[in-house]
């Protein structure tokens, strides 16, 4: 990946229960008037060959405050993940037609 390329992207590190650090783009954050917040992240590969095996889903994770540490965590409930995945859904659309337009 080239060092221009990593200038543009804001990169998220997500450690998983196995203590394994994986690198994420992050398309997009949004909160909600209740204060609800979460992001939309894609990963990022070493190897560019395993951008081919990717199936293109964007991750979506709750962002959550628990004694001074920030945690991304899975949407359980499926009326929240649908609502915040159409909200994200349509702002990238709309991201991506403004910078098509220009």
């Amino acid at each position: 990946m080239s060092d221009e390329l990593n200038m543009d992207m804001d990169i998220v590190s997500v450690v998983d229960d196995d203590g394994k650090e994986h690198l994420f783009e992050e398309l997009d954050r949004i909160e909600l008037d209740d204060d609800r917040r979460y992001v939309a992240l894609v990963p990022i590969y070493e190897d560019e060959t395993q951008i081919l095996d990717d199936d293109g889903d964007v991750l979506i994770l709750k962002v959550i405050e628990e004694k001074g540490e920030t945690y991304l965590v899975q949407i359980e409930d499926e009326e929240e993940f649908n609502e915040v995945g159409n909200i994200i859904e349509d702002r990238l659309i709309e991201k991506y037609e403004k910078q098509d337009a220009e």
